[in-house]
């Protein structure tokens, strides 16, 4: 159990606006009917699963033109059959992260009298690894927008949530514990309604979203930067796995900042508010002054795959790939601002949702040879391999394939380089596991 702290005064500027929470949630009664419409819509049609009535959209031809022709090289066989998952939306598998700031038991049985199960294993602590390092199965992650010069303590544009709220000290938080449950189905399971006053339950998501969280390795009492938050999926999974001295959540896009707002209102306490930033300045000249962050994650605006080969017509599709041209140079600096703002041995998550290598790890050998102190880790043993039941995991270098001893991860013939490990591992999409794409790298700074 975890007990709520004073925040330090810093964060709790007056010139900081307090935002009016909404608060949603959807009612056990409402959730089993709409639970309950799904299986008989699956029984009569097990590949249905879009919303009735709903039109299928016609893929880009000139984006998936140049997939196929990046992508077969760079993925080899991987290819064929991750184009067969994106151009079928209707295959896409779905998780539901649990919100452990609310009451979930009813959740969970719903959850698992539908098939779903969860994909981290329910871990006792006692057994876990126990030599010190770091692990997926790291005890932390288990129980059972203004001027752009601005920074997050004197800007005026940015806000706190809930920064007049004082903490009450006998409260006692939830054990941290990401939960993500999923099915090997492509079942989506139910949106909540909003109900004004409480929390919502639970958040859907693509499960290998999380997994960029899982490598930060974020604990108790931690400064952390969210550099990219919005939508604020992986701001909400770093308060499932710890409670952090300071989330600082960062959006310059005023639009896509409302919507970060509303998440973070929607489940995270009032008793936490004090501990949570929106931050609206550029990420590419992020300043923090007063703050020195122990672990920072920049999920990078990036071509999004799953999206980008929807465009809406043709020439949509054509300006969208110019675009895509520039996008690592965005990229490359947004990580170099990570990396610029994360205390000497602190860790620095750099994560997209493309399959793009010059996006991926051509971004991340770029910006390592502008800070000599930045080392990348590996995360092949610590994720790919203990989650390879779920997901389908490469290393990110393109060209090459497998080791001998890894042959239920990736094609045969070719050997890994250690070093295109460190640089990261890539989530592709297959057939009866959707999940991606998604691509991580973890770099710590040296002391």
């Amino acid at each position: 159990m975890f007990f709520l702290h004073q925040v330090h005064s810093v964060w709790r500027r007056s010139s900081l606006k307090t935002e009016k929470l909404t608060w949603c949630v959807c009612s056990i009664r409402c959730l089993t009917s709409l639970l309950r419409a799904e299986q008989r819509r699956g029984a009569a049609d097990k590949q249905q699963i879009t919303k009735k009535g709903k039109k299928e959209r016609p893929s880009c031809q000139p984006v998936l033109d140049l997939f196929d022709q990046q992508y077969s090289r760079e993925l080899g066989d991987l290819w064929a059959s991750a184009r067969s998952v994106l151009l079928d939306p209707r295959s896409w598998q779905y998780g539901v992260m649990l919100n452990r700031f609310t009451a979930v038991t009813d959740i969970t049985q719903n959850l698992q009298s539908q098939g779903f199960s969860r994909f981290l294993p329910q871990t006792d602590v006692s057994s876990l690894n126990q030599t010190g390092k770091d692990s997926l199965l790291s005890p932390h992650c288990f129980s059972e927008l203004p001027p752009d010069d601005s920074s997050p303590q004197r800007a005026s544009a940015s806000s706190a949530l809930g920064r007049d709220l004082q903490p009450d000290p006998s409260l006692t938080l939830p054990r941290p514990s990401l939960q993500c449950y999923i099915h090997p189905n492509p079942l989506r399971f139910p949106s909540q309604a909003h109900r004004p006053g409480q929390l919502k339950q639970y958040y859907l998501l693509n499960a290998a979203s999380l997994l960029p969280v899982l490598a930060l390795q974020v604990r108790d009492g931690e400064k952390v930067l969210d550099l990219c938050s919005a939508p604020g999926g992986k701001a909400l999974a770093v308060m499932q796995c710890a409670t952090p001295e300071l989330l600082c959540c960062n959006e310059p896009d005023p639009h896509r900042r409302d919507w970060l707002t509303k998440t973070l209102e929607s489940y995270v306490p009032h008793s936490l508010h004090s501990k949570v930033m929106v931050s609206a300045q550029d990420g590419q000249r992020f300043q923090s002054e007063d703050v020195t962050y122990d672990k920072v994650i920049v999920d990078a605006p990036c071509s999004n795959d799953r999206s980008w080969l929807y465009s809406g017509s043709a020439q949509q599709g054509v300006q969208r790939l110019k675009e895509r041209a520039r996008l690592p140079a965005l990229q490359a600096q947004l990580l170099r601002s990570a990396l610029s703002v994360v205390r000497p041995g602190g860790l620095v998550v750099y994560s997209t949702c493309t399959l793009s290598s010059s996006e991926n790890y051509a971004v991340v050998e770029t910006v390592l040879k502008d800070f000599p102190d930045a080392e990348p880790e590996d995360l092949w043993e610590e994720i790919a391999i203990p989650l390879s039941e779920h997901f389908v995991f490469r290393p990110s270098h393109p060209g090459y394939g497998q080791t001998s001893h890894q042959p239920s991860l990736l094609p045969q013939n070719s050997d890994v380089s250690p070093y295109s490990n460190r640089l990261g591992i890539l989530v592709v999409p297959q057939t009866g596991r959707t999940w991606g794409p998604m691509f991580l790298s973890r770099i710590r700074r040296r002391m």
